[in-house]
């Protein structure tokens, strides 16, 4: 499968917020996190922000011929001294609007992180998703990731 050439991968800017969080929103674990009413809690805002001013992380959204935000992803390269001092990115919050699922949007997000934290010197690209997500495991196995990990979670 391959994605809609008239997609483009380019980094968020904040007046995409509305578009991102409606995607974080909108599925059976966002729609108990994420608070979507317009206008957004500041917060989202100031989270942005943060993550604008970031040396170390990525927020970028698909967008399509239209100019209408239909995908995001988060990349975050961290430096470390496992692995012989090695960096490694970490993949979050992929998502991709519900009415354009299944045309390779997904795809062409995370392989573009792969090539990006490649092109930084990362050693591994971890990802986590839930355990409920069945389908994004399948997914993320077809793109070449494997499990390796148990992941564990405190919310505050």
């Amino acid at each position: 499968m391959s994605a809609d050439p008239a997609v483009k991968i380019r980094p968020a800017r904040r007046d995409d917020v509305f578009a991102i969080v409606a995607m974080l929103a909108d599925d059976h674990l966002g729609a108990g996190r994420e608070k979507l009413e317009d206008p957004l809690p500041e917060s989202y805002y100031a989270a942005f922000d943060a993550l604008e001013h970031s040396p170390h992380i990525q927020m970028v959204v698909a967008e399509d011929h239209d100019g209408r935000v239909v995908g995001c992803l988060q990349l975050a390269v961290l430096p470390g001294l496992s692995s012989q001092g090695a960096s490694r990115a970490i993949i979050e919050d992929v998502r991709v609007a519900r009415d354009c699922r299944s045309r390779g949007i997904g795809e062409l997000l995370v392989r573009w992180a792969i090539d990006e934290a490649r092109r930084q010197g990362c050693k591994l690209v971890e990802l986590f998703t839930h355990q409920s997500r069945v389908d994004a495991q399948r997914f993320y196995v077809r793109l070449g990731f494997q499990p390796s990990h148990v992941g564990m979670t405190m919310r505050f």
